[in-house]
């Protein structure tokens, strides 16, 4: 029994020493993780060492060039990069610019408040749909229009389709001075009932994107306006339009196949300073020579289709010329029938394209004997 607890005894000196031993080992690897981790914070990643203002310019380059729009939510909203951290978060919701720019649905228009309060007093681009016709969209639209309308003064691109299904006079109005506007597209739903929207006082508006109801009912500038589009509209219901924009200088009109023979008398619609003409009929079913109410002495560029020029195409193409005192440098015919060769052989110093409604890419392709000045 001796001997055996001095063996103990014996073994627990031996140990206490290689305790001592690792506990030294333990020691050293403590401070050797100390000395590396002290090492790995003091040092600044580069990216967090940017200045704000570079990290802003980051920021600008993962958005769409203004004015194109980015979504409020999802994967390609700025509110992605408040997911980053937490010092991107702040510096993203402290710079307006990131929050100019929104692309918005009827069913995010509670995200609409908040993300104008960031634009700060940045201009806006604002393209607002509304989707469908549902009393849903229609409670959304109107509540958008009413939050929209305070920032008024700061509008620079403004797009709206509003469907309106229900209680269109319950819109609130669209008035006051806008004095930065310059581009505006607008949409309505068929049918009576809408408010008056009014864009009078929108000094640098110049160009203009509007469908038949959007016409009827909004007051605008005409005579500004350097660029116009009307949609689904009678010929007769866009002459008075384009009496009062005599500075148009692009013009595009998509007509509909009725209204024409409304009246037996041909209005002379003088462009002086139109360069570019596009004519469109989304039924293709036309065949009066819509081009006779046209002068543009200006004009260099004609689209339009075959349909539109009457019965004898060349002869009206011709008349238009003629009449216009014009010297155009491209006409293209959609739905050509006439042949081209007879196109060629009429005007030789245009260059003439021919295309088909039906096209899928909806490219020009010009004939193997077009020519050009």
């Amino acid at each position: 029994m001796i001997d055996s607890l001095a063996a103990d005894r014996a073994r627990i000196v031996n140990f206490d020493a290689q305790i001592q031993d690792l506990e030294r080992s333990l020691s050293l690897l403590r401070g050797q993780r100390a000395l590396a981790q002290e090492r790995l914070d003091s040092y600044k990643y580069p990216v967090l060492t940017l200045p704000n203002e570079i990290i802003c310019e980051i920021f600008i380059h993962f958005l769409p060039v203004y004015p194109s729009c980015s979504p409020v939510t999802g994967s390609r909203s700025p509110i992605l990069l408040t997911h980053i951290c937490g010092g991107w978060r702040k510096i993203a919701l402290e710079f307006p610019a990131l929050w100019r720019a929104l692309e918005i649905y009827w069913n995010e228009t509670a995200c609409l408040v908040p993300t104008l309060d960031r634009s700060g007093s940045s201009p806006l681009s604002i393209c607002m749909d509304e989707g469908e016709d549902s009393h849903r969209a229609y409670k959304a639209g109107s509540t958008f229009l009413a939050a929209l309308l305070s920032h008024c003064a700061r509008w620079q691109y403004l797009s709206l389709r509003l469907a309106g299904f229900l209680h269109r006079s319950s819109y609130p109005c669209i008035s006051g001075p806008m004095p930065l506007l310059q581009h505006l597209d607008l949409e309505l739903g068929v049918g009576s009932g809408w408010p008056e929207f009014s864009f009078a006082e929108a000094p640098l508006l110049r160009t203009a994107i509007l469908n038949d109801c959007a016409a009827a009912h909004t007051t605008l500038p005409w005579t500004q306006l350097t660029l116009l589009t009307l949609k689904t509209m009678y010929l007769q219901e866009c002459i008075p339009i384009l009496q009062q924009a005599a500075n148009l200088t692009h013009c595009e009109l998509e007509l509909l196949d009725e209204g024409f023979h409304e009246t037996s008398v041909v209005v002379d619609v003088t462009l002086p300073f139109l360069e570019s003409l596009t004519l469109k009929n989304p039924n293709s079913d036309i065949d009066d020579n819509y081009l006779q109410t046209f002068v543009a002495p200006a004009l260099c560029s004609l689209e339009i289709p075959e349909g539109l020029l009457g019965p004898n195409p060349i002869d009206s193409l011709s008349l238009f010329i003629s009449k216009s005192g014009c010297k155009p440098r491209r006409v293209q015919i959609v739905d050509r029938t006439e042949l081209e060769s007879s196109y060629h052989s009429a005007f030789p110093s245009i260059q003439m394209l021919f295309v088909d409604s039906d096209d899928d890419d909806g490219e020009d392709s010009g004939s193997p004997g077009s020519t050009e000045v």
